[in-house]
């Protein structure tokens, strides 16, 4: 007679009981937190989760996940458990709002972080453009490429569905700011078969009051005009036109901020040739070259800077030609 009374009080917890449990011990949940739920039941536009409160909580169909989904059976499955962010506080019928979309948001910034730390490049598919530029996705999350930053002859509309390589240029959660260089990426990556010291063969692509824009395989390098010629020059015009060949030589690699600096004047046999004979510079020029590369090695680290400030910054130049064509 015992056991069949200890029998029935074992099996005699009810739905009450499990809530006034509930009741007794507070359990609390608060927008902001993290909880592990499972899928109770899929609606057209959302779903109820159990998240063990009183009341089954919802998730709405825009909340599901950072890209734009159709229907919630595309990301959730019944029974599944899986963590959601409590979104909103309980309505007037107890239930709270759940969200998976913020959870991917905050972990989609964490990893980009991430990826400007690594200075690393990404790829990504255009999917609109603007009067401003590119808009692409980087991890779930919203990035713009600035028309300066674009790299290519096609106009900005038919970039639509191409995969670009790009680096960060602004990564800022607090202010919804990512912003992306495909030039840069470009730049960076014709940049890694360049050295300081080397003779290229390039052609006048672009000529500026303050130097010419020499493309050298594919990369854009300014030629400042304080780097033409040891002689006074008044405009790279009288020493050069668009689309002359010309031997330089890379004085300044700068991969960060896609810079590249070049110099004839370093290779003058005297001072003024590069006005007077440019054919006798480009024949001694490796000759010149090799006197520059024993000089910047014979330099102690952290010496003097070569270049001085014949290396500007053409990347903010609106005027200035893509640095990868």
């Amino acid at each position: 007679m015992v056991n069949q009374n200890v029998k029935q009080r074992d099996i005699g917890f009810t739905h009450e009981d499990f809530a006034a449990l509930l009741d007794k011990y507070d359990y609390h949940f608060s927008p902001g937190d993290t909880v592990a739920g499972t899928v109770f039941s899929i609606e057209p536009k959302g779903a109820l989760i159990d998240i063990g409160a009183k009341t089954a909580a919802y998730i709405p169909l825009q909340e599901m996940s950072i890209n734009r989904v159709e229907s919630p059976d595309e990301v959730l499955q019944p029974n599944e458990t899986r963590e959601f962010f409590i979104l909103m506080d309980e309505n007037e019928d107890g239930q709270l709002t759940l969200s998976i979309r913020r959870i991917e948001y905050m972990r989609a910034w964490e990893r980009v972080r991430q990826l400007q730390a690594e200075d690393a490049t990404v790829h990504s598919g255009v999917f609109a453009t603007n009067r401003g530029g590119a808009l692409v996705r980087i991890e779930g999350l919203r990035g713009f490429i600035p028309g300066s930053h674009i790299s290519t002859r096609k106009p900005k509309e038919e970039l639509v569905g191409e995969d670009l390589p790009l680096k960060f240029l602004e990564v800022d959660e607090e202010r919804n700011r990512l912003v992306l260089s495909h030039r840069r990426a470009l730049v960076e990556h014709k940049m890694n078969g360049l050295e300081v010291g080397e003779v290229v063969v390039g052609t006048v692509r672009g000529i500026k009051p303050y130097g010419a824009f020499i493309d050298i395989g594919g990369v854009s390098g300014l030629l400042h005009i304080s780097e033409i010629s040891h002689d006074h020059i008044d405009t790279p015009h009288s020493v050069f036109n668009v689309n002359d060949q010309l031997k330089v030589m890379i004085i300044d690699l700068d991969a960060e901020r896609g810079r590249i600096s070049l110099s004839t004047k370093q290779l003058e046999p005297e001072p003024g040739d590069m006005v007077k004979n440019p054919e006798l510079v480009y024949e001694k020029a490796e000759e010149m070259a090799e006197k520059f590369r024993q000089q910047m090695a014979a330099q102690s680290q952290g010496g003097d800077d070569l270049n001085g400030d014949a290396a500007l910054e053409f990347l903010d130049d609106e005027d200035a030609p893509s640095a990868v064509e």
